[in-house]
């Protein structure tokens, strides 16, 4: 996303949890700030993306974070994953007119190439005021009246994968009981119109166990926790999302295959494999 932004023309100052992240903006005409406010400062909009509600509540509502550091006229945009309470919290926090709800669906492939869609989430007036910001980004923009509603289209989307995920590891562990080797499941399922195109990304993975980390199992199992949240105070029983829940859960403990940041959610798979 920062890239993009930079490509199209914007000034950018960034600033990261962990230091040292953003080298590669920074070579590429970013400026790098030592805080919060320091980002923030000036900014037209300021946008947070981190892992959950407790990053995001500590980046943004803390003394020097993201709402007391914002200017008079600036958008707070949020574009993480986190609860629909959360993204309510953050609009009360600036006004009301001053937030928006901003979650992406796409691999980091289509985020880098424009092809992501973005789920805009608050007044129409404010969503306006981004589309410089979002024409750089993308073409592809859903738009929802309300903050919430956009963070829950988001975990919908999420449930969807991360469900598709465990069923297609699942059909894979049916396959080799039965006899199929990995060719033949391959052969079988690869270009299946069975198959999902967003399964595809990590068909792979799935069946090999291994993949490069940009969705860890930590992250899964918060965004499928997530939708049962949401379901649970709707007075609904989800035992599917509980169960992808628990799997995401499980695979967090495996071997992180040499990724620091923890193993991404294809390695769900491995639950499946006797080896």
């Amino acid at each position: 996303m920062a890239a993009r932004l930079l490509e199209g023309g914007h000034d950018l100052q960034v600033w990261n949890r962990s230091p040292g992240k953003a080298g590669e903006l920074v070579e590429a005409g970013a400026t790098e700030a030592t805080s919060v406010a320091g980002a923030a400062d000036g900014a037209e909009v300021v946008v947070t993306l981190l892992s959950n509600d407790e990053a995001v509540r500590a980046v943004a509502l803390e003394d020097g974070g993201v709402v007391a550091s914002l200017g008079p006229d600036a958008v707070y945009v949020d574009s993480s994953t986190v609860s629909p309470t959360l993204s309510s919290e953050l609009a009360a926090a600036t006004g009301g007119a001053r937030f928006v709800a901003l979650p992406v669906l796409g691999a980091p492939s289509a985020v880098r190439s424009g092809q992501a869609t973005y789920l805009a989430g608050g007044p129409d007036a404010t969503v306006d005021r981004l589309r410089p910001m979002l024409d750089a980004l993308t073409e592809n923009v859903r738009r929802y009246p309300e903050p919430s509603l956009a963070t829950t289209a988001k975990l919908t989307g999420n449930l969807i994968l991360l469900s598709g995920i465990v069923a297609l590891a699942e059909a894979f562990a049916v396959g080799r009981a039965g006899g199929l080797s990995d060719d033949d499941l391959r052969g079988l399922l690869s270009e299946s119109p069975l198959v999902a195109p967003g399964l595809r990304n990590r068909f792979e993975g799935v069946l090999r166990g291994e993949h490069e980390a940009w969705w860890t199992t930590e992250l899964g199992a918060k965004d499928a926790r997530l939708a049962v949240a949401l379901a649970r105070e709707a007075g609904l029983d989800v035992p599917v999302a509980e169960t992808v829940q628990q799997r995401y859960e499980e695979a967090s403990g495996l071997d992180a295959g040499g990724y620091a940041d923890g193993a991404d959610i294809s390695v769900v798979g491995r639950l499946y494999r006797r080896d």
